[in-house]
């Protein structure tokens, strides 16, 4: 009879422990709504007490809640990313396949990007996340090129940009995408056309995109980089309209003409100049030593101590006459 009564003893601590958690957890969200977070974690610590060794599915799912609970608090309460991200952890690690895992997994990329700089633990995170075919994958996955053009890997870089496109055409990212990818191919050796090709992809396909003007700006610098400043300076000039920052493109602009005058000969290229010897000589803009105009050569007579009179006679002479023997 005393081991039944123990028996029923137990089973009702059990009980009643189990039924504690939800309690627990309803008390956790009345003191966030009063504004009183250490109260709040104390809750979500109990919560985890009270489920200790409870191996039951029930179980797990308060556990995910308040282990979810927590690292919120950590994280947007008290301010202290570093206990965020050791419970976001411990929450993805015990409870994987739980609803509130994918959240937690955002939250945990967005603080080791942000706070701790930890790129590449930000694109593990965002890659378990997408294995989940989360409703946000576009924007995940260009998220993920994003991080690895931060790290300057730009062939992985331009690899995941292309898949944003290719797997999400009808997604929102895809000039994002673009111009990334075409940022990535331009900061690689030997892949500047390619960069060119995706730059034309994304003016063409989007032309109404924010995107367009700095497409233009990158499409002008490739230009410039080639030894093409005149085209560079026709595609910056396109951009004008609708970049955000058309100062900063004049200045370019400004630049690139600036150098063209300095290493361009006085003359060269125009047309109203071009056959008129007598109004501008060849010798008027040549210096000699001491930056003085050089005079123009003398004639033959001249050269064998002829007067002008003779080497005005001789200039006006016919062909034939002048002629040697």
């Amino acid at each position: 009879m005393r081991w039944l009564s123990l028996a029923v003893l137990c089973l009702c601590v059990t009980s009643c422990k189990k039924d504690d958690a939800p309690a627990h957890l309803e008390r956790a969200r009345e003191a966030l709504f009063r504004q009183k977070p250490d109260v709040a974690l104390s809750e979500f610590k109990l919560t985890l007490d009270v489920l200790d060794r409870d191996t039951s599915p029930q179980a797990a799912l308060y556990r995910a809640r308040a282990l979810r609970g927590a690292a919120d608090v950590y994280a947007f309460e008290l301010k202290d990313p570093k206990r965020a991200v050791e419970v976001y952890r411990e929450l993805t690690t015990v409870c994987p396949e739980a609803p509130e895992t994918l959240d937690a997994r955002l939250h945990l990329a967005s603080i080791l990007w942000h706070q701790f700089r930890d790129l590449r633990g930000a694109i593990a995170e965002y890659t378990a996340a997408l294995a989940r075919n989360p409703p946000q994958s576009a924007e995940l996955s260009f998220t993920v090129a994003k991080l690895y053009f931060e790290l300057q890997d730009y062939s992985q870089c331009e690899l995941e940009a292309e898949k944003v496109v290719r797997k999400y055409e009808t997604s929102a990212f895809v000039d994002d995408a673009l111009y990334l990818r075409g940022q990535a191919l331009a900061m690689m050796e030997g892949r500047k056309p390619e960069a060119q090709r995706v730059f034309m992809d994304l003016v063409d396909r989007f032309p109404d995109s924010e995107l367009v003007s700095h497409a233009w700006v990158e499409l002008g610098r490739l230009k410039a980089d080639s030894g093409d400043p005149e085209g560079a300076i026709e595609l910056w000039v396109k951009a004008l309209p609708t970049h955000p920052t058309p100062v900063a493109v004049q200045q370019q602009i400004a630049l690139v003409r600036g150098r063209l005058r300095a290493t361009t000969p006085a003359g060269v290229g125009d047309a109203t100049r071009a056959f008129d010897w007598d109004k501008y000589p060849v010798y008027e803009n040549r210096g000699g030593e001491g930056g003085g105009a050089q005079k123009k050569p003398k004639t033959s007579a001249e050269a064998v101590g002829g007067t002008a009179d003779e080497a005005r006679a001789e200039e006006s002479m016919p062909a034939e006459t002048s002629a040697p023997p």
